[in-house]
């Protein structure tokens, strides 16, 4: 199955949220979930949320390194668990314990290294 573009959010930038802003509606985040694709959902937290899976731990490990400078590099932090052959990823913006356009964004960038 071919990966759904999400090329309008890839080409933004994480911006750091001050606070103090809503977060998104659930039309919104249905909006921009669709638009993200490649089986990222919004788990019972109502965080962004994904699963890779790989070989073994150190492919596992390696992918999370290089998620990890993505996260630097975006200022924009998710919450990851690695295991024996996984990556789970947990992306929401904690200032505001909700869901903004960052967390998508930083999504849609983790696809392109996945």
């Amino acid at each position: 199955m071919k990966k759904k573009s999400n090329t309008c959010l890839i080409n933004k930038v994480c911006t750091p949220c001050q606070g103090g802003v809503p977060p998104l509606s659930d039309k919104e985040q249905l909006r921009l979930l669709l638009e993200l694709g490649n089986g990222w959902a919004i788990n019972n937290e109502g965080h962004l949320y994904k699963e890779y899976y790989f070989n073994n731990f150190i492919d596992a490990m390696s992918f999370t390194n290089i998620l990890a400078e993505l996260a630097e590099q975006e200022a924009h932090h998710p919450n990851i668990e690695v295991s024996w052959g996984k990556c789970a990823v947990s992306i929401w913006t904690h200032k505001i314990e909700g869901l903004t356009e960052n967390d998508f964004i930083l999504g849609a960038k983790i696809e392109a290294i996945a």
